[in-house]
């Protein structure tokens, strides 16, 4: 069966390798799925990712961070669904939990956090939120 949603299904497989306490998860690849990850590290959610060669088809080995032995994503949530697209303007930026989370957006100069977006002044569809 096709997979309608590739990007809700990495964020349940971060989501379910952080809940069982995994140093790392994988996930098939694609160009998408590979930007929001650059996100998540750059934000400081993840450990780093790299592309895993040794299977049929290629993978993201997402490797999860912990603090304290709690997981540092203690929210992740896909907005925008294939069901139900949600656009932003730059101005109209959903803020998460008062500025200590993100919201990663999908704008035309490539997949950046909310507050990247909103120093680049550019709006587009609101993917995921993170805290």
């Amino acid at each position: 069966m096709a997979m309608t949603d590739p990007l809700g299904d990495m964020l349940t497989r971060i989501r379910n390798g952080q809940r069982a306490k995994k140093d790392s998860v994988l996930s098939p690849a694609s160009k998408l799925r590979a930007n929001v990850l650059e996100v998540l590290q750059r934000e400081g959610y993840i450990r780093g990712y790299s592309e895993d060669a040794s299977a049929k088809h290629a993978q993201l080995r997402i490797e999860l961070k912990y603090f304290e032995g709690e997981p540092a994503i203690k929210h992740v949530a896909r907005v925008s669904k294939p069901g139900r697209r949600v656009y932003s303007g730059s101005k109209e930026l959903p803020v998460v939990r008062n500025g200590l989370g993100i919201t990663i957006v999908s704008t035309p100069k490539g997949v950046l956090s909310d507050n990247e977006a909103r120093t680049e002044n550019v709006g587009g569809e609101v993917l995921a939120e993170v805290f």
